[in-house]
C-alpha cells in the first residue's frame, strides 16, 4: 500500500479534504455566543417586555395608596321665588359649603392591591426571560444552520477542486495511451454531479445566511467561527430533571398561579365594605350661624350571596386552572425534554460513530484504491465511486452533526440551566 505523503498531490489533497473535521472548513469570525448577544441587542420585544414591567411596578406603587380625596363645593336651599329669590345669604337655610369625602380603603386591602400589579410585575420578567431564552435558541438555530450550510459548500468545493484535477490527469492518461476514453467520461460526470450538488449547497448557504439576518442584521455575512462543542451525554441526563422547573414558561405559570391567589385574596378582602367620611363646613348669610357636618357612608353588601361570593369563587376557580395548566405543563415540557435528550444522545453517538470509525474507513479504501489505481489494478471509475462514497459519508457526518446541534439547541431552551458549552 503507498505511503500517504507519497500520493501525487491532488490524491494526498483529496483524502485530507475527506479526514478534514466539520470546524475546520469555516473561519473564525462572529462566534455563536455573538451572535445570540446581537440578537437580543436587536429585538424590541425584550425592550418592550421592560417597558412592560416598569409599568406594573410602578403601578404597584399607586395601588397601595389610598383613593384621592374629593373636594365638594356648592350652594343648599337657595330660594328660587319670593322676596329672596337667588339671593346666598338672605334666607336662614341657604347655605355656601366646603367639604372633603375620603373613600377609605383597609391597609390590608391596599397592600393586596400592591400585590396584584407585584405578581403582573414577576410575571412579565418570566415572560421577558421566556422571549430571551427564545430569541437564543432562534438565532443559535440559523447561525447553525449557515455554520453547516456553509461546511457543506466548502466540501464540495474543495471535492470539486479535486474532481478537475482528476479530470486533468485522466486526460493526460488518455492521450499518452494509459487511460482509456471511459476514464474521461467518467472524471466529467463526476464533476458535472458535483456542480450540481454545489449549487444547492450555494443555494442552501444563501438562504441560511437570509435566515440569520433576521436576526443580527448585516452582521450574518461575516465568517462564522467554529462551532461549540456539547456537553456529554452523562452530564446532559442529570441535567434534564434538575433544571426542567428553571424554564421560564413553567416559572411563568408559577407567577401566575401567585397572580390568581393574590386575586382571590382581594375578592375574600372585598367582602367588606370600603367607608367612605365626609366632612362639610357650611357658611350662611350675616345673623345666622355657620355650621359644619360629617358622617360616613357604608355600601351594603345586601346580595353578597350572589355578588360578593360569586366573584370569590370565580377567582377560587381561576386558581385551580392555572394549577392544573402548570402541572400540565411540566408534564409535556418533562416528556419533550426526554424525547429529545435521547433522540440528541442517538445523534451524538452517531456522529461518532462516522467520525471514529466510518470515516477512517472511507479514507483507508481510497488510500487503497490508489495504491491500486497506482499500480494498474483497479480503473478510475472505481475509484471515482469510492470518492463518491466518501462524499456523501462525510456529509452525512456533518448532517448527523448539524442535527445534533439543533437538537441540542433546543434542549439549551427547554432547560435553561444546563452549564455553558465550552469553545
Amino acid at each position: 500500500m503507498s505511503c500517504f505523503h507519497c500520493l501525487p498531490p491532488w490524491r494526498s489533497a483529496l483524502l485530507a479534504v475527506l479526514l478534514m473535521p466539520a470546524a475546520a472548513l469555516a473561519q473564525t469570525e462572529l462566534t455563536l455566543a455573538e451572535a445570540q448577544r446581537q440578537a437580543v441587542q436587536r429585538s424590541g420585544q425584550i425592550r418592550a417586555q421592560g417597558a412592560a414591567i416598569d409599568a406594573a411596578r410602578e403601578m404597584a406603587i399607586a395601588a397601595g395608596q389610598l383613593p384621592d380625596p374629593v373636594l365638594k363645593v356648592g350652594v343648599d336651599n337657595m330660594p328660587l321665588s319670593g322676596p329672596d329669590r337667588a339671593s346666598l345669604g338672605a334666607d336662614s337655610m341657604t347655605m355656601r359649603r366646603i367639604g372633603v369625602m375620603q373613600e377609605w380603603t383597609s391597609r390590608e386591602k391596599r397592600s393586596l392591591n400592591a400585590q396584584r400589579y407585584e405578581r403582573e410585575a414577576d410575571k412579565g420578567r418570566a415572560a421577558r426571560a421566556d422571549a430571551l431564552a427564545a430569541i437564543r435558541r432562534d438565532a443559535a438555530l440559523a447561525w447553525y444552520e449557515r455554520h453547516y450550510a456553509d461546511a457543506a459548500r466548502l466540501l464540495l468545493e474543495a471535492q470539486l477542486t479535486q474532481a478537475a484535477d482528476q479530470l486533468r490527469a485522466a486526460e493526460a492518461s488518455y492521450r499518452a495511451g494509459r487511460g482509456s476514453l471511459a476514464d474521461v467520461l467518467a472524471a466529467k460526470t463526476a464533476i458535472g454531479q458535483l456542480e450540481d450538488r454545489r449549487s444547492e449547497a450555494q443555494r442552501r448557504s444563501r438562504a441560511a445566511e437570509t435566515g440569520l439576518a433576521r436576526w443580527i442584521g448585516s452582521a450574518a455575512s461575516m465568517p462564522l467561527a467554529p462551532a461549540p462543542h456539547s456537553a456529554q451525554s452523562e452530564a446532559l441526563a442529570s441535567t434534564v430533571q434538575q433544571s426542567l422547573e428553571n424554564h421560564p414558561q413553567l416559572q411563568r405559570q408559577r407567577n401566575e398561579i401567585a397572580l390568581a391567589d393574590t386575586e382571590a385574596q382581594r375578592a375574600q378582602a372585598n367582602r367588606k365594605s370600603d367607608w367612605t367620611w365626609e366632612v362639610t363646613f357650611q357658611q350662611r348669610g350675616p345673623g345666622y350661624p355657620n355650621m359644619v357636618s360629617f358622617g360616613v357612608s357604608v355600601p351594603l353588601q345586601w346580595d353578597r350571596r350572589q355578588r360578593q361570593d360569586r366573584e370569590l369563587a370565580a377567582q377560587l376557580a381561576r386558581a385551580a386552572q392555572a394549577r392544573a395548566e402548570h402541572e400540565d405543563l411540566l408534564r409535556v415540557r418533562s416528556a419533550e425534554t426526554q424525547q429529545i435528550a435521547d433522540e440528541w444522545r442517538t445523534l451524538h453517538a452517531r456522529h461518532e460513530r462516522y467520525v471514529q470509525e466510518l470515516l477512517p474507513l472511507s479514507a483507508q479504501r481510497i488510500q487503497a484504491l490508489l495504491a491500486a489505481y497506482s499500480g494498474g489494478k483497479a480503473t478510475l471509475t472505481e475509484l471515482l465511486s469510492a470518492n463518491r462514497d466518501a462524499l456523501d459519508m462525510r456529509l452525512q457526518a456533518l448532517q448527523l452533526e448539524a442535527d445534533s446541534a439543533r437538537l441540542r439547541t433546543q434542549l439549551d431552551y427547554l432547560i435553561p440551566a444546563m452549564p455553558e458549552v465550552k469553545p
